[in-house]
């Protein structure tokens, strides 16, 4: 894995997590379009180069809201937000 930015491979390897839990779901969500395309979306920027931080965060808030109270996707959720938060805190935060 030379020369791959472990930050994008590590959120794209919790998105296909996410993608795949969310999938594998017994009922649909009223919000699942969104984080469906929000979660291609954010594939496609960590595939394509160095994502731009305000539209991982943006993804990110769109995600949690479409999927946020499904106890089963919160692991998952966490590891998207941990990958999201690897290319840089919000402002004011530490």
């Amino acid at each position: 894995m030379a020369g791959v930015d472990p930050r994008r491979y590590e959120l794209r390897t919790a998105v296909v997590r996410l993608r795949r839990e969310l999938a594998l779901l017994s009922y649909e969500l009223p919000d699942r379009a969104v984080a469906d395309d929000e979660l291609a979306a954010l594939e496609a920027m960590v595939r394509e180069g160095l994502p731009e931080v305000p539209r991982l965060r943006r993804s990110l808030l769109l995600i949690a809201g479409a999927v946020g109270s499904v106890s089963a996707l919160s692991p998952a959720l966490a590891d998207v937000r941990a990958g999201v938060e690897r290319f840089g805190r919000p402002p004011g935060r530490g």
